[in-house]
This record gives structure tokens, C-alpha cells and sequence, in this order.
């Protein structure tokens, strides 16, 4: 079928709309990136726009030089590795049980756990349950209270409840267990809504500096998301962003300040901008799966 000029002048301001709207989102990434990659000192002139005018990666070099990056970045990594693994694990569980026609109690169990998230006590009282269970001052601040997620719940049990019910029971008469149809069955034929869930789960607990920030009690604990919030607060202040056992202001360097918080933006922002092309072809697939199939 031939498109009438009215759609073809649609189509055409449709993509150049949507190139725009991409290039203007795009571009503040593209800006931090060639400022971390230009000489502070340079860049602090103007006229920086496209492409770093006097390369270099000393930014990066003293940026990780600084004795606080490295171990906020295993923190990062091993609390996100960590919590994908245990928070999918535990969500996947919660919602097959939930998909048992024959379990006991679901009825109540599925309203106990919607109605819980009606309230929030805030932030006095969860520190002090943090504190009682003795959160405040440890790693596992940052997996426990994040295992549970009801939103993440409600769209995997949405999804699972999609998946035919006479498989579960052709299964049964086979012989086969709970955790066999579940990990043979379910889990294989949910493969988008769990790497969307993941996706979500890894990006909100790699990003994640409020945590650390309002209920940790020792800084040698902090994750990266939340060092770097110090760091930008500190240079906002106007404070000296010390780098080893020089600072930024310190002469004969051709970093500054800002230039190091362009470098620690990238270092914090890359390993989400890394994984997230292969997790994108799953990502409006699984969302759309898990809100309207049941």
C-alpha cells in the first residue's frame, strides 16, 4: 500500500524529531565524556564542544589514584553481583508460590504483602531498625533490606501467572518437583521480564548513594555511587578534591577539579552504559510481558 504525502511528511518529521530528541539526550553524556578526556586546565578556557582539544587520560590516572575509588568500587560491585543473584533468586520463588492455585493461604498472602506497601514508617524508624539488627555499620546494609521487592514481585507473578497452568500439571504427573518446573518451565519461558528485572535491580542498587548516605556508619564502607556524591558536594562547596597526597589545585598539573569530577561521572556511569546493549532487546519486551499477560 502506497503512503498518501500526508504520511510521508508525518514519517519524516516523526524521525527528525525522534533524532533530535536522541541527540539532546545524548549529548550531555558525550560532554562529560570528552571533558574527562581533555586536559582540566584546557578545558576550563571554553570552546570544548564535540571533541577533547588536548587528549589525555591523566584525569582518569589521578582519579584513581585517589585511595577512596578503588574500594567503593568493589563495594559497588560485589553488593550489585550479590543482590542480582539473591534479590532474582528470592523474587522468583515468592512469585511461583504465588502462581500454586493449591497453596494454602494465597489469597491472604498475596493482600498482606500490597497492603504492607500502603505505609512507610520513614526514615527515623527504618534506621532504627537497621541500627537494632546492626545494618548501620556493615556491608550486608546494602542486600538485606534490598532481597524483597514488591514492584519486582508483582511483574514477575504477573508473567509466570501467563504461562499455562496445564504445563505445571503435565510436569506433576511426570514426577517432576517444585524447583524442576520452576527452573525447567518457568524460568526458561521468562526470560525478558527476568532480564528487565534485572536490569532494574542492577542499575537502582549500582546508583544507589541515599543508602549510604543517611544509614551507613563507617566511610570506609561507602559505595562508589555514594563517594562520588561526596566528591561533587565537596567541589560544589568549594573544597579541594584531594587525589592521593596531591589536590587538584596543586600547581604544575594539568587536571582540575571539575575535570576529575567529569572522570569519576564516566568511571561511575560506564559499566551500566557496557551492559545495558545487551540487555536492551529484553527490556520493553519484558515490561510489556509482565503488566499485561494474567
Amino acid at each position: 500500500m502506497r503512503e498518501t504525502k500526508g504520511q510521508k511528511i508525518f514519517k519524516v518529521f516523526n524521525y527528525t524529531f525522534l533524532g533530535l530528541l536522541g541527540l539532546v539526550t545524548f549529548y550531555p553524556f558525550w560532554y562529560v565524556l570528552i571533558a574527562s578526556l581533555n586536559t582540566g586546565r584546557d578545558f576550563m578556557r571554553g570552546g570544548v564542544w564535540l571533541f577533547p582539544r588536548e587528549f589525555t587520560l591523566e584525569n582518569y590516572a589521578k582519579a584513581f589514584a585517589d585511595d577512596r575509588i578503588g574500594p567503593s568500587l568493589q563495594i559497588s560491585v560485589a553488593a550489585t553481583l550479590i543482590i542480582l543473584v539473591v534479590g532474582l533468586l528470592f523474587t522468583a520463588l515468592a512469585a511461583y508460590a504465588m502462581c500454586v492455585k493449591t497453596l494454602p493461604g494465597r489469597t491472604f498472602l498475596n493482600f498482606f504483602w500490597y497492603f504492607t506497601t500502603l505505609f512507610g514508617g520513614g526514615i527515623v524508624p527504618y534506621y532504627m531498625v537497621l541500627r537494632s539488627m546492626g545494618l548501620t555499620s556493615s556491608f550486608w546494609l546494602y542486600v538485606i533490606p534490598s532481597v524483597y521487592s514488591f514492584y519486582n514481585f508483582v511483574l514477575l507473578r504477573t508473567n509466570f501467572a501467563g504461562i499455562p497452568y496445564e504445563l505445571r500439571e503435565s510436569a506433576q504427573l511426570d514426577g517432576a518437583s517444585e524447583w524442576t518446573i520452576m527452573t525447567r518451565i518457568y524460568i526458561p519461558l521468562s526470560k525478558p521480564i527476568l532480564a528487565t528485572l534485572a536490569l532494574f535491580i542492577g542499575v537502582g542498587k549500582w546508583n544507589d548513594w541515599f543508602t549510604a548516605a543517611y544509614y551507613q556508619s563507617k566511610a570506609a564502607l561507602y559505595p562508589a555511587a555514594t563517594v562520588l556524591q561526596r566528591i561533587l558536594a565537596e567541589a560544589s562547596a568549594g573544597s579541594q578534591v584531594k587525589v592521593g597526597q596531591e589536590t587538584a589545585s596543586a600547581a604544575m598539573t594539568t587536571y582540575t577539579s571539575q575535570s576529575l569530577q567529569m572522570a569519576f561521572v564516566m568511571i561511575l556511569t560506564m559499566p551500566i552504559v557496557v551492559v545495558y546493549p545487551f540487555l536492551q532487546k529484553y527490556y520493553v519486551k519484558g515490561v510489556m510481558v509482565g503488566s499485561v499477560k494474567g
